[in-house]
């Protein structure tokens, strides 16, 4: 029974890796997609530039919140409730899948280097 549940937890742990490196690449790509929604919307909603507009977003989207710069119509506003919302919830667990994606990858790494490491002492 030992060998099942030994083949049964490699292979869980093989999927649960191959899950978390898509949804890394997903959350990266929907991390990029906010930051430029944000951008897009308070240069055209503020007319700010566009440096103006992906800082805000960046700020906003990491509530940072310097208040240097500052939604002033009603619109804008409303934008960014929403957009505080999105960008901490998608940009918060794209960081934390970031983390258990990079320790994983360390993790494995690790194992190799003693499996290595172990083959060299014989």
């Amino acid at each position: 029974m030992a060998p099942d549940t030994n083949k049964q937890a490699e292979d869980k742990q093989r999927r649960e890796s191959i899950w978390g490196k898509y949804a890394y690449h997903i959350l990266g790509g929907a991390s990029v997609l906010v930051l430029i929604v944000g951008t897009v919307a308070y240069h055209y909603l503020e007319g700010w530039s566009w440096m103006d507009s992906f800082y805000f977003s960046a700020i906003a989207g990491s509530t940072v919140g310097f208040g240097d710069l500052v939604p002033s119509t009603d619109a804008s506003k409303l934008f960014t409730i929403a957009y505080i919302f999105s960008a901490i919830g998608i940009l918060g667990t794209f960081f934390d899948q970031r983390l258990k994606y990079h320790g994983v990858v360390r993790k494995q790494a690790d194992i190799v280097a003693g499996a290595v490491k172990k083959r060299n002492q014989k």
